[in-house]
């Protein structure tokens, strides 16, 4: 579809949903091939959700094997949603049910891939601080949604225009996919470091027992990119409704812990070295999780896991995206990495770094 005839759809997408004559303010691009644009008309406000269907590989089928997921691409081995709306709607309209902020949808087309969203405004966590907003005051709101989120039930899948998207498990292969680009961005394309086969083989050997520590917890919903970024301050709603939710198609069933290292351990911000005990042990009280040793070590799995991901990403924005700015980042979240294997669970991984990838340490330096 060229770029008249996707306008083209949309501006027919908009005059159904009776926003045709608004004014279209696009957002900044994020790392994602959606597109956001702000509308305004009257004293109203929405958002429009453009998201091809062709733009990104296909996603994981249930039952689908580790090869079969691999010969799909990386969005079935890392089970992302990728361009599917179901997947962010349904998941919209399932959170606002149980009294979350999600965005509400006021109207869809599944098909054409667009979604007119409730506008939740400007206050992201990202903005308002530093500011005169406290920091532990908004991170504990924070956490007390993610806790509430975790004790909450949701559906097996969820749905919306009579199609339906499956919440998967966090699995394995998902987790390895993610932070072997680490490996195959940070490591070779970064760092210039060429692995041979066993060096690759004990990494993946020393992440599957790591791995082994995430199953002595219930898991939850895991909405994997819960940040400052993507959070937004709604001081006129009360309790979990106060903070508002964003980006969360790719959600799957896993470790609670996830989220918190997403929060606490920001790619983006610096968060205040003082919270992140009294965060962790807010939500292991309020998730009611009985275990706070087991939980403190999968914390660090999962903290590891997520910045060697991240690590990967980031290069590969800038690499094969031409997106320079986020090598910037890369000490930041260097620094995060290498604090999290200083956790006696993942000795062995420290080992395995300092051995085969020394570079990130002076990353971390930077």
């Amino acid at each position: 579809m060229t770029t008249s005839d996707r306008n083209a759809a949309m501006a027919a997408f908009l005059t159904s949903a009776g926003w045709g004559d608004a004014h279209q303010h696009p957002l900044p691009g994020d790392a994602s091939t959606r597109r956001y644009i702000r509308l305004e008309k009257g004293g109203d406000r929405a958002m429009l959700m453009d998201a091809p269907a062709a733009s990104e590989a296909p996603v994981c089928p249930p039952e689908a094997s580790p090869s079969e997921r691999a010969a799909l691409g990386y969005n079935a081995v890392a089970r992302l949603a990728g361009s599917n709306l179901v997947a962010f709607a349904g998941l919209a309209d399932a959170l606002c049910e149980r009294g979350f902020s999600a965005p509400r949808v006021l109207a869809s087309d599944i098909a054409a891939g667009f979604l007119l969203l409730e506008d939740l405004g400007d206050d992201l966590f990202a903005r308002l601080l530093p500011g005169d907003l406290h920091e532990g005051t908004l991170y504990a709101k924070a956490v007390d949604v993610l806790a509430a989120i975790y004790r909450s039930s949701l559906p097996p899948q969820v749905e919306r225009e009579g199609e339906s998207w499956p919440l998967l498990a966090y699995d394995d292969t998902a987790l390895m996919a993610e932070a072997d680009l680490f490996l195959d961005w940070f490591l070779t394309r970064h760092a210039g470091v060429e692995l041979d086969e066993t060096a690759r083989a004990d990494w993946h050997a020393i992440w599957g027992r790591a791995f082994e520590r995430l199953q002595h917890c219930a898991p939850g919903l895991v909405l994997r990119d819960f940040h400052a970024e993507n959070l937004i301050y709604l001081p006129d709603r009360k309790g979990e409704a106060e903070i508002g939710l964003l980006d969360f198609q790719d959600a799957l069933i896993g470790h609670p812990a996830y989220d918190l290292v997403s929060l606490i351990e920001d790619a983006r911000r610096n968060v205040e070295r003082k919270l992140a005990v009294p965060l962790k042990a807010r939500f292991v009280e309020q998730a009611g999780i009985t275990d706070a040793a087991g939980f403190d070590a999968a914390y660090a799995v999962l903290g590891a896991q997520r910045n060697a991901k991240i690590l990967g990403i980031f290069v590969r924005l800038a690499v094969r995206d031409g997106k320079q700015r986020y090598l910037e980042l890369l000490p930041r979240v260097a620094r995060h990495f290498v604090a999290d294997l200083q956790h006696p669970a993942l000795m062995p991984l420290h080992m395995w770094v300092k051995s085969n990838a020394p570079q990130v340490f002076a990353e971390a330096h930077k």
